[in-house]
């Protein structure tokens, strides 16, 4: 029997519907990841994702760094040692498709962009398809903090109420972000190491496929009646960089139809309910 799906939704009809052809990792159908927070070992060069709605996906966050750079980008000048690693990180890790020329990259998608040109953080996002956060630690202080983003994607969440906040803060509307989950997550943040990133995933009904959906915290979460179409997904990895200690959150969003999901993932959400497969901030 198909699960009924009545899942948060903003109106965004104005972008382009962008949408994957399938989902390769269904988070309600594996016991670690359904299991909050469900974190898991993510192997280096498994980091960044290249899926076929690459140059549709770059497109949008361009013109969105372009038309909103102050929705979607945010940064305090302490993050800036971080956002540096962060970018020579990725063209270190950079490969197929891409093209170097001196103080240019050009991109699978056929788009040039000048590492001198902009923020590094900015050059870094518009690099791969991810959206990036990095995530310092003060001295003295007893959480991480969000010190810059680009966030072009957004799960119902703006950059504007998230910069600068610990972490216990910044996960405030979310229901299972308990003290002792937010206590439990911090230690895992204490302890991760440069050479072995880590990753979870979430899943969750929407009727919109808009990829650009915030939404303020004093905001209700809309609930429309009917049906929800899609399957939002996102791959959120941690990876520590060595020099700063920065951690990176970077955050691969999948928007599928549910008529692309397969049998078993459709038949999975029968039995398991997409909420446990964790929420958005």
């Amino acid at each position: 029997m198909r699960p009924a799906r009545h899942f948060a939704a903003w109106k965004g009809s104005e972008l382009k519907k962008i949408c994957q052809d399938s989902l390769p990792f269904a988070p309600w159908l594996h016991q670690a990841a359904r299991r909050l927070p469900g974190i898991q070992p993510l192997a280096l060069e498994d980091w960044l994702v290249h899926d076929e709605v690459f140059a549709e996906q770059m497109a949008l966050r361009d013109r969105l760094l372009s038309d909103r750079r102050s929705d979607v980008f945010a940064v305090e000048d302490r993050a800036l040692p971080a956002a540096e690693e962060l970018l020579a990180l990725i063209l270190s890790r950079i490969g197929g498709g891409y093209t170097r020329h001196g103080q240019a990259v050009t991109r699978p998608d056929g788009v040039t962009i000048d590492l001198k040109a902009d923020h590094p953080l900015v050059t870094a996002a518009r690099l791969v398809q991810e959206d990036l956060c990095l995530l310092q630690q003060p001295e003295g202080a007893q959480e991480h903090v969000l010190t810059g983003a680009v966030l072009c994607f957004p799960a119902s969440w703006t950059l504007a109420e998230k910069i600068g906040r610990p972490l216990t803060a910044i996960h405030t509307p979310v229901q299972p972000y308990t003290q002792q989950m937010a206590a439990r997550v911090q230690r895992l943040f204490d302890a991760i190491r440069p050479d072995r990133p880590l990753w979870r995933a979430n899943a969750l009904f929407y009727h919109d496929p808009t990829l650009y959906q915030p939404r303020r915290e004093k905001d209700p979460r809309p609930w429309p009646t009917g049906e929800a179409a899609y399957m939002r997904s996102e791959r959120q990895s941690l990876l520590r960089l060595p020099g700063t200690q920065a951690v990176v959150f970077s955050i691969h969003t999948w928007v599928v139809p549910w008529e692309r999901l397969t049998q078993e993932q459709r038949d999975g959400l029968d039995t398991h309910r997409v909420e446990t497969a964790g929420q958005g901030a």
